[in-house]
C-alpha cells in the first residue's frame, strides 16, 4: 500500500510502499478515504513520544482518519463494511493514517460515521474537536456562560472550533487573527478580533477588555508569552495551554489557575463532539485537501504555522 512514513526519529516524511496490516484480536482493518493532518503528527515524527512509547519503523504518520472497515480480527467492534472515523493510535506501532489502510485498535477513539457526514469532514474532526471541547470545559465555560475569554491561535484547526464552541455557550470571545481572517472569526461568534501582528498582543487585548478576562485558551504561545498574557486575567481566572507552556506554580502565585491540557481520547468523547457539530455548536473548517504524495509539503506548511483550518489528506 502507499503511505507517508519516516525511517527513524527526525527523518523527513517520504512516500513509501508498505505491506497492508493484518487485524488482530479486537482490531479492524480500515480502508482510508481521508486523513486529518495535526501538528502532533510531525511532533511525533520528531520523537515527541520516543521516551514514553516504543516506536516501530517504518513509522506511518497520522492520528485522524475516516474510511470503511475492510477486515476484522476476532472480537472487533465493527463489522466489515462499516463506515468509521476517529483518532487511531497506531502510530507508535508504525500504523498511522497517512496511508491507504490503517488499524482501528480495540481502545481507539473510533466510532461509526454519522449519516450524511463526508469522509473529509470526518477525518478533520477528531483531534481538533476533542481538544476544543476539553479546552473549553477546562476553562470553565459551560452553557449560559457570560465569561470574557481570549483564544490565542484562533484561526487554526483547533482554534476555530474552540471559538465557535465557547461563543455558542455564551462567552464573549476575543480571537487573535490577522485582518484577512477577522470576518471568519466573527462568523464563528467572536465578539472582538485582535491582530496578533499589529503590535503588543497583551496591550491590544487589554484595550478590547480593559476590565480583564476570565479565561485564556492558548493554542500556540510559549512560556514567555503565557507569563505576559496571564496578567490580563482577573483573580480566579484560568489559563489553558494546549502546548504545555503553563507554569502552574507561577500562575497560582497570581491567584490564577494554570492548566496544561491533557486528556484521553475516547469513543464517548468523540460522540459528544459529533453531537456538538450536529447541533451547530462546533464547526470544523477545512483549509486544504491534498493527495497522499503532497502530504510531506503539507507537513512542512504546518510546521511554519499560520493555519486557517484543517488540512485533509486523500490517500
Amino acid at each position: 500500500m502507499r503511505a507517508i512514513a519516516i525511517s527513524e526519529p527526525g527523518a523527513a516524511p517520504v512516500p513509501m510502499r508498505l505491506p497492508v496490516m493484518e487485524p488482530g484480536p479486537g482490531e479492524a482493518l480500515v480502508r482510508l478515504f481521508a486523513a486529518g493532518l495535526n501538528p502532533a503528527d510531525w511532533k511525533i515524527a520528531d520523537g515527541m513520544l520516543k521516551d514514553t512509547v516504543p516506536y516501530s519503523f517504518p513509522l506511518i504518520l497520522g492520528l485522524d482518519g475516516a474510511g470503511v472497515v475492510d477486515a476484522t480480527g476476532p472480537g472487533a467492534r465493527f463489522p466489515v463494511g462499516e463506515q468509521v472515523f476517529g483518532r487511531f493510535f497506531g502510530v507508535p506501532r508504525g500504523q498511522g493514517t497517512y496511508a491507504e489502510y490503517t488499524i482501528a485498535g480495540a481502545d481507539d477513539a473510533v466510532v461509526p460515521m454519522p449519516e450524511g457526514m463526508l469522509y473529509t469532514e470526518a477525518a478533520a474532526l477528531p483531534t481538533a474537536g476533542m481538544t476544543a471541547l476539553t479546552a473549553v470545559e477546562e476553562a470553565g465555560i459551560e452553557a449560559g456562560s457570560d465569561a470574557e475569554v481570549l483564544v490565542v491561535g484562533a484561526t487554526g484547526g483547533v482554534g476555530q472550533p474552540t471559538v465557535r464552541l465557547a461563543a455558542s455557550r455564551g462567552a464573549r470571545v476575543v480571537a487573535t487573527a490577522r485582518p484577512d481572517a477577522a470576518g471568519r472569526m466573527r462568523e464563528l461568534g467572536a465578539a472582538d478580533v485582535v491582530d496578533y501582528g499589529g503590535g503588543d498582543l497583551k496591550e491590544l487585548v487589554r484595550a478590547a477588555r480593559p476590565d480583564g478576562l476570565d479565561a485564556i485558551i492558548d493554542l500556540v504561545g510559549d512560556r514567555g508569552e503565557v507569563e505576559r498574557l496571564a496578567g490580563l486575567l482577573r483573580p480566579g481566572g484560568v489559563y489553558v495551554s494546549t502546548v504545555w507552556a503553563v507554569n502552574p506554580d507561577s500562575l497560582d502565585a497570581r491567584n490564577v489557575r494554570g492548566v496544561n491540557l491533557d486528556y484521553t481520547p475516547t469513543p464517548e468523547l468523540l460522540e459528544r463532539v459529533v453531537g456538538l457539530v450536529a447541533d451547530g455548536a462546533m464547526e470544523i473548517t477545512i483549509e486544504a485537501e491534498v493527495s497522499l504524495e503532497e502530504a510531506p509539503a503539507a507537513i512542512a506548511r504546518s510546521r511554519s504555522g499560520g493555519a486557517r483550518g484543517k488540512t485533509v489528506i486523500r490517500p
